[in-house]
């Protein structure tokens, strides 16, 4: 049996903990140990109970993001439920609200009407004793199909994977909230698809408009398959047909999306994109997310042929990525677990552990003759600017190193837009968090053609021997040019090649030093343009 992601099946610790009544058990539902039961009619009641309150203001701590969203305290993976409803941008995400390591998943919330400025709120869907609340979608029954709600007050309705605590098993369930997502009451019927099965997760699920239903993409891990249901209201499903094995198959299939894209925005061309993560077996090892290009008919995805494995982020940190539905302007934004199962636990951080990346706009632009996703930054991001941007125009980079603008773009977080020339180097770029013997490089191997991420010397990366190391993407040189979009936080730093096609999510944990250095070796290169802004904080 390949080895299990840590999550999908609890850990030893966590069993005794339980066993040894250590663990908080909540009522089903979420109401605190002494509330009232709930009603008989309810599965659930509301859930209050939030996150316990930091020691200080989250912000100050050495490693902790500016402006990527990482909870105030405790174990956070998978984004979960993303959907925009009532002028907001909707991030659960899969939580331990008891430490941080992984343990009694729940469900955390937070919310952002621009993607970027993040408000945590209560916790959302607890465990109780029976169940822990795995990955799931979140969708707006706005014709009321379920009966949750009603047509001028649409039921929010949440969508996902119950664990049983015996492993045992694992069914898909409802819960629903009638107050933008601030209270949630689990379906009395649960679960509404049950398959007898012990691994079977992650339901993605959206209104499918042609035939009038709704859609569910769910995860069968062990068969590396995807399997398609249909519903007229959420509570029962129809079985439609399965996808897979194909592309990578090293490790275990979960959390997939499935959406519709327009080929290089052309409405009469939309090819359908079906992201599919798995651990281990990532292309830098570990986690990663691939995904598949092809048509889907409402019943069948089929993908288009030759296309190999391909990857959404070539980096380490990049996993559990899924897309936000209901967006008002109609485009696709993503996010993913900007952490690694082979070392998740273990990453040097307090109180919290873990960050989601940088919600990324998404895009099907044919690159080198075929439909290839490309990735940005979401637009708002542009909003933590700081005043005093740094530019750079026409400048030489000789063999060695040397600091970018005189010392001038040192900065631990930082946006920086590039523009090289390869010229005579073989490999050139950036070095960033440089000096006193640390560095992370940001550069371009001309010969192999390839953009790579470099952190083996990048701070601490003793706590785990698969945490160092170099991260590699293809990316061509285009009119002459290698363009960079790199993104540098606390504790990340995140790479945009070329029109997005090539990405790199790699997770730093540097000392002091905050140096930005350009380097060239074997020749030089020439530094066409470089924009360069600091960034502030998100929280307030």
């Amino acid at each position: 049996m390949r080895r299990q992601r840590p999550f999908r099946h609890a850990p030893l610790r966590a069993l005794l903990a339980l066993a040894a009544g250590l663990a908080l058990v909540l009522p089903l539902g979420g109401a605190s140990p002494g509330a009232a039961a709930a009603p008989p009619e309810a599965a659930g009641s509301a859930a209050a109970a939030g996150p316990a309150a930091a020691e200080e203001p989250p912000g100050a701590e050495p490693y902790r993001p500016q402006f990527h969203f990482s909870p105030a305290r405790n174990w956070m993976n998978d984004p979960n439920g993303l959907v925009h409803y009532d002028g907001e941008y909707h991030l659960f995400f899969q939580y331990n609200p008891e430490g941080n390591t992984w343990g009694n998943m729940s469900w955390g919330h937070a919310v952002s009407r621009d993607l970027v400025h993040w408000e945590e709120l209560p916790l959302a869907l607890p465990h109780d004793e029976r169940e822990m609340v795995f990955s799931g979608s979140v969708v707006v029954d706005r014709e009321n199909t379920s009966g949750f709600g009603s047509p001028e007050n649409p039921a929010m309705v949440a969508v996902y994977t119950s664990h049983a605590k015996d492993g045992s098993r694992q069914a898909q369930s409802l819960a629903y909230s009638t107050d933008r997502g601030r209270t949630w009451t689990k379906y009395a019927g649960n679960p509404v698809l049950d398959i007898g099965a012990r691994d079977f997760r992650d339901p993605k699920v959206q209104w499918h408009e042609p035939s009038r239903s709704w859609l569910m993409t769910v995860a069968l891990p062990l068969e590396h398959k995807v399997r398609f249901y249909r519903s007229p209201d959420l509570k029962q499903w129809t079985e439609l047909s399965d996808f897979g094995p194909a592309g990578a198959v090293d490790g275990v299939w979960e959390c997939p999306d499935l959406f519709p894209m327009q080929v290089d925005g052309d409405p009469e061309r939309t090819k359908w994109v079906l992201v599919v993560n798995l651990n281990p077996g990532g292309i830098a090892g570990g986690s990663g997310a691939q995904y598949f290009v092809g048509d889907f008919d409402g019943t069948r995805f089929t993908a288009d042929p030759d296309q190999g494995t391909r990857w959404l982020d070539h980096g380490k940190d990049y996993y559990a990525a899924v897309s936000w539905d209901g967006d008002p302007e109609g485009r696709r934004h993503m996010i993913g677990w900007m952490n690694n199962w082979q070392y998740g636990e273990q990453i040097p951080t307090d109180p919290w552990r873990s960050a989601m990346s940088v919600p990324r706009t998404m895009g099907l632009g044919t690159v080198d003759g075929r439909p290839t996703l490309t990735q940005q930054p979401v637009a708002a991001l542009d909003s933590l600017r700081l005043p005093d941007p740094v530019a750079v125009r026409e400048v030489d980079v000789p063999e060695g190193s040397q600091p970018l603008a005189e010392g001038r773009g040192d900065g631990r977080t930082l946006d920086i837009e590039a523009r090289f020339s390869p010229g005579g180097a073989e490999r050139f770029g950036l070095e960033l968090r440089a000096g006193d013997g640390q560095k992370t490089v940001v550069g371009y191997d001309a010969a192999a053609g390839e953009v790579y991420v470099d952190r083996t010397h990048s701070g601490d990366t003793g706590f785990s021997p698969d945490f160092p190391g170099t991260q590699r993407a293809p990316l061509a040189v285009r009119d002459g040019e290698v363009r960079l979009r790199i993104l540098l936080d606390a504790s990340s730093v995140e790479v945009f090649g070329g029109a997005g096609e090539s990405v790199l999510t790699d997770q730093i944990f540097p000392g002091a030093p905050e140096g930005v250095r350009l380097f060239a070796e074997g020749g030089t290169a020439r530094l066409k343009s470089l924009d360069l802004h600091r960034l502030g904080t998100y929280r307030p």
